[in-house]
């Protein structure tokens, strides 16, 4: 069995999914990839149920109608739309923090369950997981995840070490 044949069984087709909300993003303009699945490109791939998303700003609005009109259900947070496919356990959350807006420019070609996707370069992505981490409003759990995506990316790329916090970088050369 293949990752995308794995991910589609246990997410009840989370990578159809995947694969249609990106085809959506790439016709509404500027898109990348953050978040775990983006860490999962630059890293070997861990388990998750979220897509996490940056789309050029003007374009969030016609993106998510278009997808409603395709059945998928939203919710409206402070710094994110949530948008849950019909069916599918596919957690895809866009940001609307201005902050990863210029992730856009710097984005990359890659492929993410089998489909070629634009993603945060490696930098933004450990930039984007720095804000998660250091967000203090965010749920232990949460912030506890990002650590370990952040530790998993010091480890494969010794040089983000320098953008990490005095006490993870301590935390990581302990070992």
């Amino acid at each position: 069995m293949t990752a995308v044949e794995a991910y589609e069984l246990t997410t009840q087709g989370g990578a159809t999914d995947f694969a249609r909300l990106i085809d959506a993003c790439e016709s509404f303009g500027p898109y990348c990839l953050i978040g775990g699945l983006a860490v999962n490109v630059y890293v070997e791939p861990v388990y998750t149920l979220d897509a996490d998303i940056v789309v050029i700003a003007s374009s969030l609005s016609p993106l998510t109608e278009h997808l409603r009109g395709q059945g998928f259900r939203m919710e409206t947070h402070p710094h994110s739309v949530n948008v849950y496919p019909p069916g599918s356990e596919l957690r895809i959350q866009f940001t609307i923090d201005e902050r990863y807006q210029a992730f856009l420019a710097r984005s990359a070609p890659a492929e993410v369950l089998g489909k070629p996707v634009r993603v945060a370069c490696v930098e933004d992505v450990t930039r984007g997981k720095l804000w998660a981490y250091g967000d203090r409003q965010r749920r232990l759990s949460k912030r506890k995840k990002d650590e370990l995506d952040l530790i998993r990316l010091a480890e494969a790329h010794p040089e983000l070490k320098a953008l990490y916090p005095a006490e993870l970088r301590e935390q990581i050369d302990r070992g």
